[in-house]
């Protein structure tokens, strides 16, 4: 009886021990999927990002007005290409 009772107790253990393996692989699937999707969504935030750039420059170049902050924003964006194209030429006449 004791016998027979340590045999379920081994079997269950050994489904448990098989079922905790493919958890673990589901796991590890679901982890990298999760970060695929995080990095799209990144790409894409920064895709949208991008976009309301060009349309505030767009914006600007054709004489619409355009709200403060975003104008504020824009400029620091220029001020900061600028800065990057100075520190370029800089970098190439050395």
């Amino acid at each position: 009886m004791i016998h027979e009772e340590l045999l379920k107790l081994e079997k269950l253990a050994s489904l448990v021990s098989k079922k905790l393996e493919t958890v673990t692989a589901e796991n590890e699937q679901l982890k990298a999927r999760l970060a695929e999707l995080e990095q799209g969504i990144e790409e894409k935030e920064q895709e949208i990002h991008h976009f309301k750039n060009k349309i505030k420059i767009s914006n600007i170049v054709d004489n619409r007005p355009v709200n403060p902050e975003d104008a504020t924003e824009m400029s620091d964006l220029i001020n900061n290409y600028i800065q990057e194209i100075d520190h370029l030429i800089t970098y190439l006449s050395e």
